[in-house]
């Protein structure tokens, strides 16, 4: 039987990812430095460690409730209004937002879409994006409209509003951004959110990095503890719960991407919609980790985070001399222009590296030009030190 007749017109519209591919090159290398991947070079907290190998050895390995254990929810719950002022409902008959833990923020997102879309619908989105984004909308056959946001990476109001049509349901943005690392400001988000509520459309903040904030004018601390900087959210602006899917999850904050454990707030109507869908596909985040999230919320990671900016300010102190370089206001990534004087582009500077065994991935996996190449520096400092080494010595 030739299966591949049988396939869905969905599935043979979705490629492969090409982030993909470069994993797959670096697995046919002896000791490539890796600037690749988007996976933090930390350990597991221990306390996050322990919390799940009690919840296992106590036999919590069982389904949970599709929105997520109670006690977890409760506790999301009390850190969103410590953060954002929302006071989400947690019981079916409450007032408020509703809240739900997912299958990672990418599960999150996948639900949202197929909640919100339908066939020729579209959804506005950053160009350059995470590459999951044009490809949810085609598995949910709507339409994902890019929106030019070069040279400084920055998805305004004023960019977005040419784009919206009557056939927009949904902006998403995504600050800190992967992969530029760029962080909207107070009164861009806001500005945002204002255009979106003109229009009638939902803002969809995915904040997947909000926690990896730097010390820069466009983070703000936190407003239940200004010890805690984190990215600006239009889910602090007032009225925010009824216009915004607030999505979050604790994979890179803590280093348990592998967990696959994130969360959504925002428009009840919205989250009971993404619960039904979740009951069907996902069926319910891991129950044992749920458990282990509980200690993510108390743990402290302001430490990873400083070392991380170090990292940051590396990054630009080798490369900014060769080339431009928008600096990164949070998260792990630099989105780096290929100088126009090499007439190259970002996918022929991807060769040209990895003929130096540094792997990182071509610009056009993101995005719509091929100007460009993404460094993830979540990677050991002599590594990192190294590859941008070579990197700033190709630029030469």
């Amino acid at each position: 039987m030739d299966t591949s007749a049988l396939l869905s017109e969905r599935a043979r519209a979705i490629d492969a990812s090409g982030i993909r591919r470069v994993f797959e090159l670096a697995a046919g290398l002896k000791d490539p430095i890796n600037l690749s991947i988007g996976q933090p070079d930390f350990h597991v907290p221990d306390a996050l460690k322990k919390a799940a190998v009690d919840a296992i050895n106590h036999d919590q390995n069982g389904y949970t409730l599709t929105q997520g254990t109670p006690a977890l929810r409760e506790r999301i719950a009390v850190a969103l209004e410590r953060d954002t002022g929302w006071r989400c409902a947690l019981t079916p008959d409450s007032p408020g937002p509703g809240l739900m833990v997912t299958s990672g923020t990418s599960g999150a997102l996948l639900l949202s879409f197929l909640s919100l879309l339908s066939p020729g619908d579209e959804v506005v989105i950053p160009d350059p994006y995470f590459v999951s984004y044009p490809e949810l909308a085609t598995m949910c056959g709507a339409r994902a409209v890019l929106c030019d946001t070069y040279p400084d990476f920055r998805m305004t109001a004023e960019r977005v509003e040419p784009l919206l049509t009557d056939r927009t349901k949904a902006v998403l943005y995504c600050s800190p951004s992967n992969p530029a690392g760029v962080a909207l400001s107070v009164d861009e988000v806001r500005d945002l959110l204002d255009l979106c509520r003109s229009r009638g459309v939902l803002l969809i903040a995915d904040e997947i990095y909000d926690e990896f904030a730097f010390r820069r004018a466009r983070t703000q601390p936190s407003a239940g503890d200004p010890n805690h900087l984190r990215c600006p959210s239009p889910a602090r602006l007032a009225g925010s719960e009824e216009d915004v899917l607030l999505i979050r999850g604790f994979g890179k904050t803590y280093g348990c991407t592998g967990w696959r454990l994130g969360y959504a707030a925002g428009p009840a109507s919205l989250i009971g919609a993404m619960t039904r869908l979740q009951q069907y596909t996902f069926v319910c985040a891991p129950a044992p980790l749920q458990a282990a999230a509980m200690a993510a919320i108390e743990t402290d990671m302001r430490a990873t985070v400083e070392r991380f900016e170090r990292r940051r300010s590396m990054v630009v102190g080798m490369l900014s001399p060769v080339t431009d370089l928008v600096e990164p206001d949070g998260a792990f990534y630099a989105f780096v222009r290929v100088p126009e004087r090499l007439g190259m582009t970002g996918s022929a500077f991807f060769e040209r590296c990895l003929e130096r065994e540094v792997l990182v991935i071509p610009g056009n996996i993101f995005s719509s030009r091929d100007t460009h190449f993404r460094i993830s520096f979540a990677t050991p400092d002599d590594k990192l030190k190294a590859g941008l080494e070579i990197i700033a010595g190709l630029m030469a």
